[in-house]
């Protein structure tokens, strides 16, 4: 009989190759962001793609991290009546007001209004890129549920008052608190932390030196809206473990 060939091993098709290798780099991707974001939970983020766009663009970059309790409660009270009244009782997302944003934009496309909360503002200017695609809000939702998971109120505060701009090339509450006020974070009072509040939906537009119109009518409405807030039960917790400076 004649000799039979040994059976051959099929070769490994380039598609095969190139899935494998996929493969292994979305592991590695979800491995190192995972791991980035539960570091954040005690370490400051080194820098943003926010500020570096800034920094690119000529704009400068004043930033100065400080630890939560070299923050006045003013500071915190006022972001929160400002931005996020809900804070304290939310997952992350607020639904109806995210609803009536995307009716709000229909209706109105050439002025835009936004529905995020401070979990989703720290989300997008830690981790990801101003703009509005689909992509990046998708990517904004996935983050702030890790950052709801991961760090917990008190560190989502804390890290959006150090990342968020707060001016031209200003970004954080230390260094708004220094450039407009002349004094470091923890001495502001109410009417100054309502001010650099104010100017929070566009810092590059909106103007506290000089002090606009909208600045003041706006910080005015704040003060009020933090008198509402400042006996709630949850938020006076959080401002006292923010104090202590111990998550």
């Amino acid at each position: 009989m004649p000799a039979t060939a040994p059976p051959t091993t099929p070769s490994i098709s380039l598609r095969q190759r190139l899935w494998r290798v996929a493969k292994r780099v979305f592991y590695f991707l979800f491995v190192f962001h995972l791991t980035y974001v539960i570091l954040l939970r005690w370490i400051d983020p080194p820098i943003t793609i926010t500020q570096l766009t800034n920094w690119v663009q000529g704009n400068g970059l004043k930033r100065d991290y400080v630890d939560e309790s070299k923050i006045s409660a003013q500071a915190m009270l006022a972001v929160m009546a400002s931005e996020d009244q809900l804070f304290h009782e939310h997952s992350g997302f607020l639904w109806d007001r995210i609803r009536q944003a995307l009716k709000h934009n229909e209706r109105r496309p050439d002025k835009l209004r936004g529905g995020s909360t401070i979990s989703q503002q720290t989300a997008k200017n830690v981790f990801l890129w101003q703009g509005r695609s689909y992509l990046r809000k998708g990517l904004e939702f996935y983050f702030t549920f890790l950052i709801e998971l991961f760090w917990g109120k008190q560190r989502i505060l804390e890290v959006y008052l150090n990342v968020i701009e707060m001016g031209r090339g200003v970004f954080g509450i230390e260094a708004a608190a220094r450039h407009y006020f002349n004094k470091p974070a923890s001495r502001l009072n109410r009417q100054e932390a309502s001010q650099i509040a104010a100017i929070l939906p566009s810092p590059k537009r909106y103007k506290i030196k000089p002090l606009s119109n909208y600045v003041a009518a706006r910080s005015r409405f704040i003060q009020t809206q933090m008198s509402y807030i400042a006996p709630v039960p949850e938020i006076q917790k959080l401002i006292r473990a923010a104090a202590k400076g111990t998550y």
